[in-house]
């Protein structure tokens, strides 16, 4: 979807309405979409870093770089954001959630709760730029994101 009409302009009587709702909401979904795209790095970087501390993990490719087995999915028709592991790996959903051979170790859910203040200053950063249109314009990207794909 590319960037509606900037205005609709029709006249009733002698006063002509002026409405530019549709860019707005645009704007508003794009920059909400970006900032979850930025939240979802965060996100992995950090959980990248907490699996590094696994017993031989420092080096894995599993747990580095762009082939990481954590990926956050940004939804365009949702407009949300997917954090998770891209396939069952006794590193990744096992050790997240436990079993009952191994003890849980909450890598993604101590990553988002140690992150709160960061992830609302990101947030905060994207949704403050709807003031001036042209630094909206410029933070907007319309691909669909998966992981670290498009990094």
């Amino acid at each position: 979807m590319s960037i509606p009409q900037s205005v609709i302009r029709f006249k009733k009587g002698n006063v002509e309405y002026v409405s530019s709702c549709d860019r707005a909401a645009y704007t508003i979904q794009e920059l909400t979409r970006a900032a979850l795209r930025d939240v979802g790095k965060l996100l992995c970087r950090k959980v990248n870093e907490k699996a590094q501390s696994l017993p031989g993990m420092k080096r894995s490719s599993r747990v580095r770089g762009r082939s990481s087995a954590f990926q956050y999915w940004v939804r365009k028709n949702e407009c949300d954001l997917q954090f998770g592991c891209k396939h069952g790996t006794w590193y990744g959903e096992k050790q997240e959630l436990g079993t009952s051979n191994m003890p849980k170790k909450g890598f993604m859910y101590d990553a988002a709760q140690e992150n709160i203040a960061d992830i609302v200053t990101i947030e905060s950063k994207y949704l403050s730029a709807l003031e001036d249109e042209a630094s909206a314009l410029s933070m907007i990207n319309e691909d669909e994101y998966r992981g670290n794909e498009n990094e």
